[in-house]
């Protein structure tokens, strides 16, 4: 299998920060409906050229079922490759490599040898506690993702009630 990124090359793509170009704001206004999914598309750039896009998805029939995902455009291609992907816990993930499973809330990471297996880039994914919901998982991958999210610039949060 073609390994179109390595681990360096991803993790400095993650890392690169990006600017939106308007201004987010929580909750996301979902409409697209895409298969059973309401979805919508956020393009965004890196300082070094680089264009990404913001991909959420969330199922219409079950809340916990959703993806926030970070993707890379690649140069001269229509392909975008999936850097990171923030998951709901409607689904239990197995990692085939490590043999292991589990049904939480977690985050995918691309990787090389999930590449070289022929498996999605992305395949490989740990657990986490950091979100419970959409919203939650859009923060924590704007915040691991090289955008700044402390600033009102970029981010407008919604108000707790």
């Amino acid at each position: 299998m073609v390994i179109r990124l390595l681990d360096n090359e991803i993790a400095t793509l993650i890392k690169e920060q990006k600017l939106l170009d308007k201004e987010l704001s929580l909750p996301l206004d979902l409409r697209v409906t895409k298969l059973g999914h309401l979805e919508c598309n956020i393009p965004a750039k890196g300082v070094s050229g680089n264009e990404f896009m913001i991909i959420v998805r969330k199922s219409q029939e079950n809340p916990l079922d959703f993806s926030v995902i970070l993707a890379y455009q690649l140069p001269e291609s229509t392909r975008l490759f999936r850097l990171r992907r923030y998951n709901g816990n409607s689904h239990e993930h197995t990692n085939t490599i490590e043999r292991c499973s589990f049904t939480t809330f977690h985050i995918h990471t691309a990787t090389a040898r999930y590449q070289e297996l022929g498996r999605k880039e992305d395949a490989y994914a740990e657990p986490t506690d950091r979100y419970g919901e959409l919203d939650g998982a859009v923060f924590c991958m704007l915040e691991d993702c090289g955008f700044d999210t402390s600033t009102q610039k970029q981010l407008r949060l919604f108000e707790v009630m």
